[in-house]
């Protein structure tokens, strides 16, 4: 929607890159939008009965200045206290302002296309709310609900001190976390103070806004001639009947970034913020609560100053517009002074959104910031409700301003970019005004890869669900969004959950389908364990290599690229070619490529570069190995990726290797399926075993004549065997010429110690220092028997690992697949295609990613972009599982999703073991009182459950009112269970703590103790 003639930004410009939000009658943003361009109302007018159900008297209800009518909010009581990891009892107390403005956090950041935990700078928050009413509302009623809780855990989850830490410590945020609070100002002061905080360098990163939830939220309220109130329910601002406004509620979220910062990380601008200002009234005024003009029209003024931008070019102006008959003409009044003339009459419109949705006290700020936000970016004013004739005392007439009573299409006469004015005045005088323009058309992304990799993840599988039903729903009605982009979003700007999804596709239509259809064969769905899985990179041996082998990596991947040139480089002088034009040649000499190719003097360099830029592109995706394993020649990647020899140095050995090896006689191999042992036994004299790769399959090699007449006596045995298609007996007494001349090679490098472990094909152990440094181990590892089949054993002894082939096709894959050592629980992947494989390179790549995600091996997204722009996109946000968290009230349906899901790293016990003495019993009871749970068992574990230093301290106090003992907080803190701390307090008694058997607990039982599922 930008105008081609948008002008420069100043430095100080800040990108609003994010909102979000719920207002009355709008569950979000792009609905709250919508409602405004169509011009609807979001008050509730309430039946009688509503209102008799929230407490409201009869008495009440007949007086006639009672008005029915208030702009509320959905799901009050509403809240996924799960997903924030909060125990039952604290979401129960927690006011909803907080529950509203931590979950519109996270989601204002997720438009973003950020998970914030992640974000390599600082994030802050500033915002604010109303009065918190959810406390004295319950505390009036019935104090009794507050009996037993810690006055000052109650006060952090109240008061308004403590509405963005919250968000900070649940959102692992580290940049300033503050409070503001100028009462109807209070978001757009909010906004004021992360805008200055970006440009101080306080933070990286900023959300800011206001919430505003009363309690309770179904009510209507007294009208009073000559106050603020409306007497209908209606706000007119402006209008010549207008009589006050109404009172609303909802919650406003947009996240900040310095523009110039923006536009370099790909950012979806949406509008950007050229200037804020913020000052009071003083005395300048009628009394306290009046507004004032002075003070409105200088801080318009200095907002325009700052930004360094004529009043005429601003063309819509977001009016604080409560609509009474004494705030609508000052408002006027001091907009005419600070605009002064510019731009002629009628040249600028004005709006209030509190015609819509009601005054939303310490959030409506906010709320006008995200309308003008949104119109700027549908190049569209929406209409001013209820607006029939201006107030004859604004004075409206002959000046800039004119009401947009109607929808209008926001055109700029001189085809300047189009500018807004938000204003924000609280009682009490302090005023903010911040002046917008639209956002700069984007940069496009660069070239994207063939596949793109899809991924969702949610707490529960409802959210699950429902996630991916609003994604199917986005692309369908976005079916040219750049796949991607989408991609991406999904992958950097959300956090990682246990209930995982995933689809690879190529367009939009693929993924619709696959995702709409979750066709098994296509779409991945699993639960999956938090956990650090350790990965193992397996490097093939000479037979894996053909022309092409990595072509498509080649093409797509700049960390591959880079890293096979530079190793093609190295070793033009090693081997007098470009090694390129053998791996990758012209259309039409595939065939002399591959005959080079078999060439062992070029085949030994060639998979090391492929191997080795392979291994690159992994490990700068993230991936750290903890260990290696290379067969054969692969076993030179892992000794140069283990830092043993330099890049230099590990190509001049590989290159210096191959050309000896292929001096040497020519020879032939054969793959025999039977155990070494049972080979030794039949094999003849002429022969040796050069490979164990199995516990029944093993290679031998010697001159060709004897390895066919050995071939024929084991066709005659009925054994299974197969001629390999090698040029030389490699690993056998036929290379026995070259182990000597190779050994003074060697001798010229650099060896160090191994960085990181890698196995031996030699001993079929992890390797030694001692062996990684001498060059006789390497000279023997030329001749020695390739014991591969022990360098599995060793990978396979740790069902927990995930072993990943790194190199030309999936030999190695397949031979530990088959292992009967493998665990079958163990995850074994390939990174490249068989040659007869249908799939391409970048399919197979891509699935490997996918499934190495669904492992929890987590790829480190920003870095697989690295060299490749990409842009965020705005999509949905969180799907919430919502449970009813109020004071009083106890939802069984609540009760049962929150007690189960998954804490961090632990999953919690759904099978409850019964209390067997009375101290568990006791302790079970006040586990329950101090988490708001039913049906607790003995090994429910105090910090799985949510517990921390709070609850430790009214642990300890609970006990000690309880059975008299003092437990320490430092045992507290030692102990897991209730089963544990059952057997402190019959310790603290001086007696023996029962056990299942009702025999005395012992200090072994505390030991075993803290294994018990919980």
């Amino acid at each position: 929607m930008s105008s081609p003639n948008t002008p420069e930004f100043p430095s100080s410009a800040v990108a609003i890159i994010g909102m979000a939000g719920r207002f009355p009658g709008s569950p979000d943003v792009d609905a709250f939008w919508r409602n405004l361009r169509d011009g609807v109302e979001g008050i509730t007018f309430f039946t009688e009965d509503e209102l008799r159900a929230e407490g409201v008297s009869d008495e009440l209800l007949a007086r006639p200045n009672y008005v029915r009518a208030r702009g509320s909010v959905e799901g009050v009581d509403r809240f996924d206290a799960s997903f924030f990891n909060y125990r039952v009892r604290d979401a129960e107390l927690m006011d909803p302002q907080i529950r509203f403005f931590l979950e519109t956090c996270w989601e204002a950041m997720e438009s973003a296309g950020y998970d914030a935990a992640e974000y390599p700078g600082s994030v802050g928050v500033y915002g604010g709310a109303s009065f918190p009413s959810y406390y004295m509302h319950h505390r009036i009623r019935d104090r009794s609900v507050f009996d037993g809780e810690d006055g000052w855990q109650v006060s952090t989850l109240t008061e308004n001190d403590f509405l963005t830490t919250h968000v900070s410590y649940r959102m692992r945020l580290r940049g300033p976390s503050m409070n503001v609070q100028t009462a109807c100002s209070t978001s757009l002061v909010a906004v004021h103070v992360a805008t200055q905080a970006l440009l101080n360098g306080e933070c990286d990163m900023a959300m800011a806004g206001g919430v505003s939830i009363g309690v309770p939220s179904r009510r209507g309220y007294l009208h009073n001639p000559g106050h603020i109130a409306s007497p209908d329910g209606h706000c007119r601002a402006f209008d010549a009947d207008a009589a006050g406004t109404v009172e609303g509620e909802g919650v406003g979220i947009v996240v900040l970034k310095k523009l110039d910062r923006a536009l370099e990380d790909g950012d979806n601008v949406l509008a950007v913020i050229l200037a804020t200002a913020v000052n009071n009234d003083g005395e300048h005024k009628a009394g306290y609560t009046a507004p004032g003009v002075s003070g409105q029209a200088e801080v318009i003024s200095e907002a325009q100053a700052v930004a360094g931008v004529d009043p005429a070019s601003v063309t819509y102006v977001e009016a604080h517009g409560t609509g009474t008959p004494l705030g609508d003409p000052i408002e006027i009044t001091a907009l005419k002074e600070a605009f002064g003339a510019a731009g002629g009459e009628g040249w600028c419109a004005i709006g209030a959104v509190k015609t819509n949705v009601g005054h939303l006290d310490a959030a409506s700020g906010i709320t006008g910031l995200i309308k003008t936000v949104q119109a700027l970016g549908h190049a569209q004013i929406p209409p001013t409700l209820h607006f029939r004739a201006p107030n004859p005392k604004l004075g409206i007439e002959g000046s800039p301003f004119y009401v947009a009573d109607r929808l209008r299409e926001w055109t700029v006469p001189d085809g300047g970019p189009r500018r807004a004015g938000v204003s924000s005045f609280g009682i009490g005088g302090t005023n903010a005004h911040t002046v917008l323009q639209e956002a700069p058309p984007r940069e496009p992304s660069a070239p994207a890869r063939p596949y793109s990799l899809l991924v969702l993840s949610a707490r529960t599988p409802a959210s699950l669900e429902r996630q991916t039903e609003n994604l199917v729903r986005w692309l369908e009605e976005n079916p040219h969004a750049e796949l991607a982009d989408v991609a991406y979003t999904l992958q950097v700007g959300r956090r990682p959950l246990t209930q995982r999804r995933s689809v690879l596709c190529r367009t939009v239509a693929e993924a619709v389908d696959a995702l709409r259809t979750l066709d098994p064969e296509r779409v991945r769905t699993a639960v999956d364990p938090y956990r650090m899985t350790p990965v193992v990179f397996l490097f093939p041996g000479q037979g894996a290599q053909h022309v092409g082998m990595g072509r498509e990596i080649y093409a797509h991947e700049p960390v591959f690229r880079a890293e096979l040139d530079r190793c093609c480089e190295l070793l033009r002088p090693h081997l007098g070619l470009d090694l390129r034009d053998v791996l990758h040649p012209p259309i039409g000499r595939e065939d002399e490529a591959a005959a080079r190719l078999r060439q062992t003097a070029l085949t030994q360099p060639a998979l090391f570069v492929v191997e080795y830029a392979l291994a690159k592109l992994w490990m700068s995706w993230g991936l750290e190995p903890e260990g290696f394993a290379g067969h054969s020649i692969g076993e030179y990647v892992a000794a140069c990726l283990a830092g043993v020899m330099s890049l230099d140095d590990a190509l001049r050995l590989v290159a210096a290797r191959g050309a000896l090896m292929q001096e040497m006689p020519a020879g032939a191999m054969l793959s025999v399926s039977l155990a070494e042992e049972e080979v030794r036994a039949i094999l003849p004299t002429e022969l040796d075993v050069c490979t164990v790769n199995g516990p029944a399959l093993t290679v031998v090699g010697g001159p060709a004549e004897a390895v066919d007449a050995f071939a024929a006596r084991l066709q005659a045995r009925d054994v299974h065997h197969q001629r390999l298609h090698t040029s030389h007996a490699f690993h056998s007494r036929m290379m026995d010429g070259a182990v000597a001349r190779f050994e003074e090679v060697v001798r010229g490098v650099a060896l160090r110690a191994p960085e990181v472990p890698f196995l031996s094909n030699l001993t079929g152990g992890w390797i030694t220092d001692a062996q990684a440094t001498d060059p006789r181990y390497w000279a023997d590892h030329l001749r020695g028997t390739v014991r591969w089949d022990e360098n599995l054993r060793a990978i396979l002894s740790e069902p927990e690992r995930v072993v990943l082939e790194v190199g030309p096709g999936r030999g190695l894959a397949t031979l530990a697949r088959r292992h009967p050592a493998r665990d079958r629980r163990m995850l074994i992947l390939h990174s490249l295609p068989h040659l007869k494989d249908e799939g391409g390179e970048q399919e197979t790549l891509w699935t490997t990613v996918q499934a190495l995600w669904h492992e929890g091996v987590e790829p480190k997204w920003p870095r697989v972009y690295d060299g490749l722009r990409r842009l965020r996109l705005r999509l949905p946000t969180y799907p919430w599982d919502h449970g009813r968290y109020w004071l009083g009230v106890r939802d069984a349906a609540t009760q049962e999703s929150h007690a189960f899901l998954p804490r961090g790293n632990h999953a919690m016990k759904k099978d409850v073991t019964a209390p067997r003495n009375e101290f568990e019993a006791g302790v079970v009871e006040i586990f329950q009182e101090l988490f708001g749970l039913e049906n607790l068992g003995i090994y429910h574990n105090f910090f799985h459950l949510g517990g921390d230093s709070l609850l430790a301290v009214q642990l300890a106090r609970r006990i000690r009112d309880r059975f008299g003992v003092q437990v320490p907080l430092r045992a507290i803190w030692d102990i897991r269970t209730a089963a544990e701390v059952a057997v402190l307090v019959a310790r603290g008694l001086d007696a023996d703590a029962p056990g299942a058997d009702g025999q005395g607990a012992h200090e072994s039982e505390l030991q075993l103790a803290e294994p018990q599922p919980a």
